[in-house]
């Protein structure tokens, strides 16, 4: 088994292994519930692990991966107001909350 994404944000993780299950790449979660550990560990070793049940399958989960990281990046924007970089989820600045310009979708 290899490891392939791991981070604070357990929603992240659920996402990735989410994506890699669309693909046909099998996956197993680590770690689901050891934040209980906090404290006790250190902070980076109770965050939650995506590995990959079959090593054959770690560059086309990358490949996965990635793309699915672009697609995120392509669809952002930037606000007219304060120039901050918002998600394409936003409708509104984050920052400030100037609404999303037209056609910036």
């Amino acid at each position: 088994m290899k490891l392939i994404y791991t981070h604070e944000n357990r929603l992240l993780v659920e996402l990735a292994k989410s994506r890699l299950e669309v693909a046909g790449i099998k996956t197993r979660l680590k770690n689901e519930y050891a934040q209980g550990a906090t404290g006790e560990l250190a902070p980076n070793q109770v965050w939650p692990e995506l590995w990959l049940e079959r090593d054959r399958d770690l560059e086309r989960a990358r490949q996965v991966l990635a793309e699915a990281e672009a697609e995120v990046d392509s669809n952002s924007w930037f606000c007219q107001a304060c120039g901050e970089d918002n998600g394409a989820a936003f409708d509104y600045c984050w920052q400030c909350g100037e609404p999303k310009p037209a056609g910036a979708d």
